[in-house]
């Protein structure tokens, strides 16, 4: 399947876009990449397994029905929406993709029955249709950062503001392991400004709302709005131990060492003002800002400089208020700590955006990104559709389309996936599935014998 590249190449996406309908499209995206990248690279056999966690095998204990209460929802060209879709299989997945080529696929629950006969089971006046599991799902964007980045705003994003979104993958990560005793835990890169979060544990996949809700509370610690000079707030004699091992093991050394000099935190009055606004004494602040007004020359960075100045100030037991000590912890919070969209998190309802999609805006593949090695995730060097194009043409042509991937650079995220994080749950769900089964049958032997 030959293509030929827009003449503008590559490199103008930011500047001279194509136009569908009436949504203007970078030359990185295009109707027929997209298609393309539909026909020879999408993993349609790695996330269908997935979304059937082990219910496709032949094992007794197996719901054949279960794939088919999932919802899909696809975005179509000029932001035509199909929502409510559902497959039985892969090739009926795979074939609706390739024969509507949506911009966008969302992923939503497993409903109690078959979401395409939703209106079927409304019209009988049962109230039949609901969530019955789903994901924990995690929703963190940049923009909701802008208050604390200076190199970008909306959903722009750059190097020096993207370690944001590695701190936040680090600190809700370990938390989701080690405090709740998650293990399949799967990081996305959003296509362009984000990360999702998805959490595939059984026992993550069966919660209430209102445990997924509580589980949303754990981490909340941003609480201002636009209004708010102090957006964080940390209460309580102590800080809670995981907030505690937050700042400690990553938080309070990435500010030092890197968010004030990408960002230039205190280096004009603005900017220094918007910090002094978080401090709840008056004598305090007033010393600062006479300190930072009056110019002195010195070889260390200004940001270096103040930051110490203003630690030495807050924690020297000069000023009585209470909790002003904790004023410090609570600044290097405010700009580093992650910023979830809470409702994504709350509810079972919620749609998110399938792996390996390709955001229309970009161009670029939403990949897994993996925890461990998440300091190396570069956003600027995600595959897009026209180089996976360039890479499929460089390649030749071959007899047989299976895994065509491999030689692409889209090759390492699906063996990543495979490797990492679905052969892993797979064998969880089997095992599961297992226990589960002999457990129903211990208990069937049991009352027998009576």
């Amino acid at each position: 399947m030959a293509i030929e590249e827009s003449e503008n190449g590559r490199e103008d996406m930011s500047i001279d876009g194509q136009k569908h309908g009436n949504v203007a499209v970078p030359d990185e995206f295009n109707v027929n990449y997209l298609k393309l990248y539909y026909a020879k690279l999408f993993p349609y056999a790695d996330m269908f397994k997935w979304m059937s966690y082990g219910n496709d095998g032949k094992h007794p204990a197996c719901d054949k029905y279960y794939i088919g209460r999932r919802e899909f929802s696809f975005t179509l060209e000029n932001d035509i929406y199909i929502r409510y879709q559902s497959f039985n299989n892969v090739v009926q997945f795979e074939n609706s993709v390739k024969e509507k080529c949506p911009f966008k696929i969302d992923i939503g629950p497993v409903y109690s029955v078959d979401p395409a006969k939703k209106n079927a089971y409304a019209q009988s006046g049962d109230n039949v249709f609901t969530p019955v599991e789903r994901e924990l799902i995690f929703d963190i964007d940049i923009s909701d950062y802008d208050d604390v980045r200076y190199c970008c705003s909306g959903a722009d994003v750059c190097l020096k503001c993207w370690p944001l979104m590695t701190i936040a993958i680090k600190v809700i990560d370990t938390a989701l392991r080690d405090d709740f005793g998650f293990k399949h835990v799967l990081w996305v890169y959003s296509g362009r400004r984000g990360v999702h979060c998805w959490v595939c544990d059984g026992k993550a996949r069966r919660l209430t709302n209102e445990q997924r809700a509580a589980i949303a509370e754990y981490f909340r610690v941003y609480k201002g709005n636009e209004n708010s000079s102090k957006k964080v707030s940390l209460t309580g004699p102590a800080l809670h131990p995981f907030l505690v091992r937050s700042y400690s093991e990553v938080l309070e050394r990435f500010f030092e060492t890197r968010l004030l000099f990408s960002q230039n935190i205190f280096s004009t009055e603005d900017r220094y003002e918007k910090i002094l606004e978080m401090i709840p004494d008056s004598s305090a602040t007033s010393d600062l800002r006479g300190k930072w007004q009056t110019k002195r020359g010195s070889k260390e960075d200004i940001n270096v400089v103040r930051w110490e100045q203003l630690k030495n100030t807050l924690q020297s037991g000069k000023y009585k208020p209470q909790g002003l000590r904790r004023c410090v912890e609570e600044i290097v919070f405010s700009f580093t700590y992650p910023r979830l969209d809470m409702e994504v998190s709350r509810h079972m309802n919620h749609l998110l955006k399938a792996p390996f999609c390709v955001h229309p805006k970009t161009g670029r593949v939403c990949v897994p990104i993996d925890p461990n090695n998440c300091d190396e995730f570069d956003p600027t060097a995600v595959p897009t559709l026209s180089q996976l194009f360039e890479e499929l043409n460089m390649g030749g042509t071959r007899a047989y389309d299976d895994d065509e991937w491999d030689r692409t650079s889209l090759g390492q995220s699906i063996s990543f996936f495979r490797s990492s994080f679905l052969q892993p749950l797979l064998k969880s769900c089997k095992e599961e599935m297992e226990s589960s089964y002999n457990a129903k049958l211990q208990q069937s032997k049991s009352s027998l014998s009576w």
